[in-house]
C-alpha cells in the first residue's frame, strides 16, 4: 500500500482530549440527563417489570375497578385484568415497536441519503424523486388503509410499515450533509486511491456524521412511538399481546374515564408523553454536546 493509499484510507479519527470534552459537556447537560435518566427508568421498568408479575397482561385476576393498592399496584381493569402488568408489559412493546420502526427508517434514510449525497447527478435524481413522493403522501393514512385491509396485525408488521413511510426526511437531512462531505481533502483522497463507494460513504463519510446520525435515529424512535400509539389508540395495533396505545384504547372502549377509573388511562397516557418528551429533550442536549456553539459552559 503506498503512502497516499494509507493517508485515504485512514479515517480521520476523534482525538482523546475531543472524546473527553464530549463527555465532559454530556455529564454536565442537564438535558441530556434528565431525558435519558427517565427514558432509561422506563426501558428498565419494561425489561424488568414483566418479570416481577406473575399474571399475563389479559389475565382476570381480581375484583372488576379495584383502585390501586398493594396486591394490585395501578388496580384493576373493568374485567379485573391486572394494569400494574399490562403496563409494564406494553412499555416493552412500545420500546419494541420504537426501536425497530426507527431502525428500519434510520437504515432505509441511510442508505437513501448516502447514495444520493455522494452519486449526484441521475442517481440523486432518481432517488430524491422516490423520497418526495414518500414525503408528500399522508404516512398515517397509508398505514390505516394498510392495516384495515391486509389484516397484518403484529408487532413487526407494524414497525415494518411505520419504518417504510417515516424515513424521507431523515433521508433529505442526510444527503444534505453527505453533499457537503463528499468534496473534503479526505474523501478526495480515498478515491484517488481507488476505494469504492462503499468504503467512502461507510469508512470515511460516515463516521464524520455519527453525532448527525444519533440524533437522527433519537428522533425516528420518537416518532414511531409516537405513530404506533395513535395506531394502536384508533384499534389497528396488534391483534395479540398488549401496548400503552392499546391500554388507552380499552379504556376509552370500556369507559374508564366515564366510571372514574383514573387508574386505567392515566399511566399509559403519561407514560407515553414522557417518553417521548424526554427523547426530545435528550435530542436536544447531545446537539448541545456536539455543537460547540451550542454549549453551554
Amino acid at each position: 500500500m503506498t503512502a497516499l493509499q494509507e493517508v485515504a484510507t485512514r479515517k480521520p479519527p476523534a482525538s482523546a482530549s475531543v472524546r473527553r470534552e464530549a463527555l465532559y459537556f454530556a455529564l454536565r447537560n442537564p438535558k441530556l440527563l434528565i431525558g435519558a435518566a427517565i427514558v432509561l427508568l422506563f426501558l428498565l421498568a419494561g425489561l424488568v417489570g414483566p418479570l416481577l408479575v406473575s399474571a399475563t397482561p389479559n389475565e382476570y385476576v381480581g375484583k372488576p375497578m379495584d383502585p390501586p393498592s398493594s396486591e394490585y399496584w395501578f388496580g384493576t381493569t373493568t374485567f379485573g385484568q391486572d394494569v400494574f402488568a399490562q403496563f409494564v408489559h406494553g412499555l416493552r412493546t412500545t420500546f419494541l415497536v420504537g426501536v425497530l420502526g426507527g431502525g428500519i427508517a434510520a437504515i432505509v434514510g441511510m442508505m437513501v441519503g448516502f447514495v444520493a449525497g455522494y452519486r449526484g447527478g441521475l442517481v440523486d435524481e432518481v432517488l430524491n424523486m422516490i423520497t418526495n413522493i414518500i414525503l408528500v403522501l399522508p404516512a398515517l393514512a397509508v398505514l390505516l388503509i394498510i392495516n384495515a385491509y391486509l389484516g397484518i396485525r403484529s408487532v413487526g408488521a407494524q414497525a415494518l410499515f411505520i419504518g417504510l413511510t417515516s424515513w424521507p426526511w431523515a433521508a433529505r437531512a442526510i444527503r444534505a450533509q453527505t453533499f457537503s462531505l463528499r468534496g473534503r481533502d479526505f474523501v478526495d483522497l480515498a478515491r484517488l486511491s481507488g476505494a469504492n463507494t462503499w468504503k467512502i460513504i461507510t469508512r470515511e463519510i460516515g463516521p464524520n456524521m455519527s453525532s448527525y446520525l444519533l440524533l437522527t435515529f433519537i428522533l425516528l424512535f420518537g416518532n414511531s412511538i409516537l405513530i404506533a400509539s395513535s395506531l394502536d389508540f384508533i384499534g389497528l395495533g396488534p391483534t395479540e399481546g398488549v401496548s400503552l396505545g392499546l391500554m388507552l384504547q380499552n379504556a376509552s372502549q370500556w369507559s374508564a374515564m366515564q366510571l372514574g377509573l383514573w387508574w386505567w388511562f392515566i399511566p399509559p397516557g403519561a407514560a407515553i408523553t414522557a417518553i417521548v418528551g424526554a427523547l426530545y429533550v435528550a435530542n436536544v442536549g447531545l446537539d448541545e454536546v456536539f455543537n460547540p456553539k451550542l454549549r453551554q459552559t
